[in-house]
């Protein structure tokens, strides 16, 4: 189980590391994160999707050793799940863990594995949302990809957001643009994910994500043709979390 971390509301505590850290770095962040003892015991929750090589890239150089939570729903493309084996090597990563939902839980919400045509929320919830919680319950605070620049419910994120009483979540790159990406991408010759040349710029399962048009939103590809935009990982008491634009600006 997590441990005793210092007192105070984890939104006090979120308040005050926002404004400490608001000029620095994503490496600042990102190193903050992983070596203060007052955030507690942390993994990195990644999707090994199209832009997640930049954050991996960073843990491994800052500390390898660190927790890498993948979920695999048993739907994602074969193109990922061979992307996360490859890069997992080649990065050295000392801790990936492979997260999926419990077969006789899928079994009887899902059968037939068409769960996503006819309810996409209870699909995500099944196969991402309640084995991420699963394995985040051992840890007080988790590193995520969020970018600013993603648009939908993403353009206000901060480095540090509160979920819930729960856990301190960090988002390291949050005010990265894609310019930013394409040049650590480039700088530092990682490797990318096979879909991203064939129109994917974000990447989930197979059967809810289609290629994306010139000048259309990052994640118009995901659950296209429905007003859904997130899995639900990123929700407490079912609402994406993010903070007022007045007060992120």
């Amino acid at each position: 189980m997590p441990r005793d971390l210092p007192e105070g509301r984890v939104a006090d505590r979120v308040a005050a590391l926002n404004m400490r850290y608001r000029h620095h770095s994503a490496t600042a962040v990102l190193e903050h994160a992983l070596k203060d003892a007052d955030l507690g015991r942390v993994a990195l929750v990644s999707s090994f999707g199209a832009e997640s090589v930049v954050l991996l890239h960073l843990v491994s150089v800052i500390a390898p050793e660190t927790p890498v939570l993948f979920i695999d729903t048993r739907m994602l493309f074969q193109e990922t799940l061979d992307y996360q084996r490859a890069l997992s090597e080649r990065l050295h990563l000392c801790d990936v863990r492979t997260i999926r939902a419990a077969l006789p839980r899928v079994a009887f919400d899902d059968p037939d594995n068409t769960l996503h045509q006819v309810n996409t929320d209870a699909c995500c919830h099944i196969r991402k949302v309640e084995p991420l919680e699963r394995a985040l319950s051992t840890f007080d605070g988790w590193i995520t990809g969020r970018k600013r620049y993603q648009g939908s419910s993403r353009e206000t994120v901060e480095f540090f957001e509160a979920e819930g009483e729960l856990r301190i979540k960090v988002n390291p790159l949050a005010h990265w643009g894609r310019e930013d990406i394409e040049e650590y991408l480039t700088e530092n010759r990682l490797p990318r994910h096979p879909l991203v040349a064939k129109g994917f710029p974000s990447i989930g399962c197979a059967p809810c994500t289609s290629p994306v048009k010139p000048g259309e939103d990052p994640r118009a590809g995901r659950w296209r043709g429905s007003a859904k935009t997130e899995c639900g990982i990123h929700f407490i008491d079912g609402k994406a979390i993010r903070a007022p634009k007045e007060t992120a600006a």
